[in-house]
């Protein structure tokens, strides 16, 4: 799995011109599962992604986490992050997972996350989504974990 995480003041995932995810400060996560991820990846993903310090304390060191500052996850699908760009001009999407284990994965990561007591919003998977963002910082973290299978 790879996660891009964006720390924002706020952030929303609109379907349809309707909103169906929403929050105020916290991490915009878009959320990519590999052909190889398994329930372990998720599990851990979410707990570093619950327990990252990425908010500045009184010293503007980054020293707080999400749920000393009150904040929320917005957790978007994207498969596009599992994109193979080395041969021609059109990405290769052979490394991403099937939609059915790349769902399942996601949604298990999501409570996940939900279990470490942060509130989490989603997009909906599988469908064309537009995501606003403001972001904060900026500060942008890559988080991954592929298991290897045996």
């Amino acid at each position: 799995m790879k996660v891009v995480l964006q720390k924002v003041k706020k952030a929303s995932v609109s379907v349809d011109n309707k909103i169906v995810g929403e929050i105020d400060k916290g991490y915009c996560l878009l959320v990519g599962v590999h052909k190889d991820s398994t329930s372990e990846d998720a599990k851990y993903l979410a707990k570093k992604i619950a327990e990252a310090r990425l908010f500045e304390d009184e010293n503007d060191k980054l020293n707080l986490g999400l749920k000393d500052v009150g904040g929320s996850i917005l957790s978007v699908s994207q498969f596009t992050l599992y994109a193979d760009t080395k041969k021609g001009k059109r990405p290769s999407f052979t490394s991403a997972a099937r939609p059915e284990d790349a769902n399942r994965l996601y949604e298990e990561f999501n409570e996940h996350l939900r279990e470490e007591g942060i509130k989490v919003e989603t997009g909906i998977f599988q469908t064309m989504m537009e995501v606003n963002i403001v972001n904060d910082g900026p500060v942008t973290i890559i988080y991954e974990k592929i298991s290897v299978r045996k």
